[in-house]
């Protein structure tokens, strides 16, 4: 695991730490709850009046997150037992303390909307326009969580009948016919699969928007080989993750069922961003082996980027001219090294290796320059070469989206989702749109404090 160190004059968690007044009073100068008012109040002017105060009950909602306060029912007896908490989330003496219930139907107005990609979207856009996100290099990676839904159980047949005998399968080739008609059946059946269990390249003539209402938000089982190499299973969501390297933002957070692959929520994580914040200048995209697909290459590509993934060889058989990393080898065996790459032509560049100078079996018969077409296999030949100082230079930022996977966790609540379904969105939604305020309330006020001690 890679530690960079990044210079800061105080972090999120000394944000955290503060006196509650202090934290409050900053996080809500930077984080606009007047869209979420507009979403939760009363539209009309008729009928019973209004008797909660929605704009506590939403300081409250976010209060709760970084005060890391676990169900509702803890934030209600925080808010009946102490008056200072009571008082600092906004509400004030003449007002009751809301019920469980007025909170789930304000969590399902705020569901029913999209207020919370909206405002992360702004946040995302004024941390761009002050120069906080750097943006040109991206990572992304997804993190389970578990869900507190109890473990289906397996169906019983309500009948004692045997069941039906299937017909025994023909041995051997099948015939001309015979193949053509089960590749109509095939296709058939895999124009009527859900969009998210057919092939990854399926996703690429659709929209952002059109992908994130296709992608299922019930918790399912989910299976991950530990360090041990075995497998272990969660029942729970999956939550997906577009990060800057540098700043450590999120730009782009998705939320699936535990079962969907990583690397099927890589093209609506990036299609999300190209659309939604085209002005940002991504050049390379980092990711890890479970994303090693040719669409997300070509999707990067779209974006005028690079995609940097791990190569997942899927036991495929090592050529024997090229090393580890797909770079040519000479007849002793050296691997050649990186040289350049030809944006006209869109090759790289490999120059004879050193060890080819001195070598006594060297006839002049080695190639001096090998030139491979990215296009060929985008998989092998990436911008910089695999092997490359300049590829592992780069590669080695991708350890901030597991970072902002562990703060979300460990101060965010989002190993806390308490909904089911489509409400469980609103918790990782409220735990991401939490840490992108924090993260840029920090971000002004340490460029607050350099510029009085500059000033001074």
């Amino acid at each position: 695991m890679y530690n960079i160190q990044q210079e800061s004059l105080f972090s999120l968690q000394d944000l955290l730490e503060m006196s509650p007044k202090d934290t409050y009073g900053y996080l809500f100068d930077t984080l606009d709850i007047n869209p979420f008012l507009r979403v939760v109040s009363k539209k009309a002017f008729l009928g019973a009046p209004t008797q909660l105060n929605y704009a506590a009950m939403l300081h409250s909602l976010f209060i709760r997150i970084v005060e890391r306060i676990p169900t509702i029912k803890d934030l209600r007896k925080r808010l009946k037992r102490s008056i200072e908490f009571c008082t600092d989330c906004g509400f004030t003496g003449s007002d009751r303390i809301p019920s469980e219930a007025s909170y789930t139907r304000l969590i399902q107005k705020l569901q029913k909307s999209n207020v919370f990609q909206q405002s992360q979207e702004k946040l995302v856009q004024q941390a761009f326009q002050e120069g906080f996100i750097d943006a040109t290099t991206i990572a992304m990676d997804a993190t389970h969580i578990e869900a507190r839904d109890r473990r289906p159980e397996k169906k019983k047949d309500d009948t004692d009948q045997p069941a039906a005998e299937l017909p025994k399968k023909k041995r051997g080739r099948k015939s001309k016919g015979e193949r053509e008609q089960w590749l109509k059946e095939q296709l058939k059946l895999e124009e009527n699969l859900p969009l998210f269990e057919k092939k990854v390249e399926a996703q690429l003539t659709y929209g952002y928007d059109a992908l994130v209402k296709e992608i299922p938000l019930t918790p399912a089982w989910g299976v991950k080989k530990n360090s041990e190499g075995k497998n272990v299973f969660w029942y729970r969501f999956k939550a997906h993750l577009l990060v800057d390297c540098k700043s450590q933002y999120i730009l782009t957070g998705l939320l699936s069922s535990g079962n969907i692959n990583d690397g099927k929520m890589a093209i609506p994580l990036l299609k999300g961003l190209s659309e939604r914040h085209p002005n940002l200048p991504v050049t390379h995209v980092l990711a890890d082996a479970g994303y090693d697909l040719v669409p997300i290459y070509k999707q990067a590509e779209m974006m005028n980027a690079r995609a940097l993934i791990d190569y997942n060889r899927r036991n495929e058989n090592q050529d024997a001219d090229v090393d580890k990393y797909f770079r040519p080898t000479c007849k002793e065996g050296h691997s050649y090294r990186y040289d350049s790459y030809d944006s006209k032509y869109e090759t790289v560049k490999y120059t004879q290796p050193k060890e080819c100078e001195e070598c006594p079996f060297n006839d002049g018969q080695c190639q001096k320059v090998f030139k491979k077409k990215i296009d060929d296999n985008p998989r092998k030949y990436t911008v910089p070469a695999r092997g490359s100082d300049s590829y592992y230079d780069l590669y080695k930022k991708r350890t901030a989206v597991e970072r902002v996977n562990a703060y979300l966790k460990e101060y965010f609540q989002l190993n806390n989702i308490r909904h089911r379904g489509a409400l469980a969105k609103v918790d990782f939604e409220l735990a991401c749109l939490t840490y992108t305020a924090c993260k840029l309330t920090v971000d002004r006020l340490n460029q607050s404090i350099k510029a009085t001690k500059m000033a001074a």
